[in-house]
């Protein structure tokens, strides 16, 4: 913040503050300060008056170079492209403004593009880092914001960073065991991006599923995670050669599915293979895609979140990820 009155926009400084209250700089400073500072209340009374006269409000990032805190708290995704994003990030930017901070959304593409943040600078000194981009760790993170307070929701976790993950095997369990007393001997899984820590485990687990349940794996069809991704791999199920059962690692591959074989489900019900997503959207509580799904309490997910935005100093370090459980959710398309 320049310590003169701004030329080009003739907005006033601290300093025209400063003179029209005849105080110091450091004095004014002090008495616009959010948190309890010094300051007799003659002074603060004055500054108080001057900057009103004057329309003056303060630069939170100047600001933020005395008090060490922006307000600002930045999301780390890999993308905003299906309807999953669109139910957790509404709810956590509403809860987020809730405790005085604002959101700084970074898309990160690649493991290239998170060390191009890096060498040219282009990421902001923030009071804390929430991470969704599976081509993010930690260690990175903390760098690269130049913040201890790095909350990780990928699976890319170390013992210094605390961790909110979904626990995903009950949920899993619940929904093949649900196929398995409906009759279906086998499965094809359409999963996401293989490179995901946490797909990776969410894979692993529907596999022990089936394994426990005595349905075979008939195929695994790579998707992304996307609505596109789940509309091109039905192309598998259109002959008559069709496993019993098609489960889906997100809602938006599972709506794609659904989209592409409407034939095979007459008022929703399944005629030809049963179908199950992930994610549990609020979309699939609604007549166009009633899929069978998995999912959690996203509410309490950003609450534990948020919790560690508030109050770092709960976790400790080397302590296990906080697991959100989850659970399956009956409807038509199962």
């Amino acid at each position: 913040m320049s310590d003169t009155t701004d030329h080009k926009t003739g907005r006033p400084t601290l300093a025209d503050v400063a003179a029209l209250a005849e105080v110091s700089r450091a004095v004014v400073s002090r008495a616009l300060s959010p948190s309890p500072r010094p300051v007799s209340a003659d002074k603060r009374e004055r500054v108080l008056r001057a900057a009103e006269a004057l329309g003056y409000r303060p630069n939170p990032l100047a600001r933020s170079l005395t008090t060490k805190r922006t307000n600002l708290v930045a999301v780390v995704v890999n993308h905003i492209h299906d309807l999953s994003d669109l139910d957790l990030f509404d709810r956590l930017l509403g809860e987020i403004q809730a405790i005085g901070k604002q959101v700084l959304l970074l898309k990160v593409g690649s493991v290239d593009r998170v060390e191009a943040f890096l060498r040219e600078g282009v990421a902001h000194h923030v009071d804390a880092a929430l991470v969704w981009s599976d081509f993010a760790d930690a260690a990175t993170v903390r760098r690269m914001f130049r913040s201890d307070l790095v909350v990780m929701m990928n699976g890319c976790h170390d013992a210094l960073s605390p961790a909110v993950v979904p626990d995903e095997a009950v949920g899993i369990r619940e929904a093949v065991a649900d196929a398995a007393a409906k009759g279906v001997h086998s499965a094809a899984l359409v999963t996401g991006r293989a490179s995901s820590a946490i797909e990776g485990e969410r894979v692993a687990s529907y596999r022990a599923a089936f394994e426990a349940e005595g349905i075979a794996l008939a195929a695994v069809l790579q998707g992304d995670y996307s609505y596109a991704s789940g509309r091109a791999a039905a192309a598998a199920f259109q002959h008559e050669a069709t496993p019993d059962a098609v489960f889906c690692t997100s809602d938006a591959m599972a709506m794609g599915v659904l989209d592409a074989c409407r034939r095979f489900f007459p008022d929703d019900r399944p005629s030809r293979f049963r179908l199950y997503g992930f994610d549990n959207l609020s979309i699939t509580d609604h007549d166009a895609y009633p899929i069978s799904s998995i999912g959690f309490d996203k509410a309490g997910f950003v609450e534990h979140i948020v919790r560690f935005v508030v109050h770092p100093e709960t976790f400790v370090p080397g302590s296990p990820p906080v697991g959100v459980p989850t659970r399956f959710f009956p409807r038509a398309t199962g």
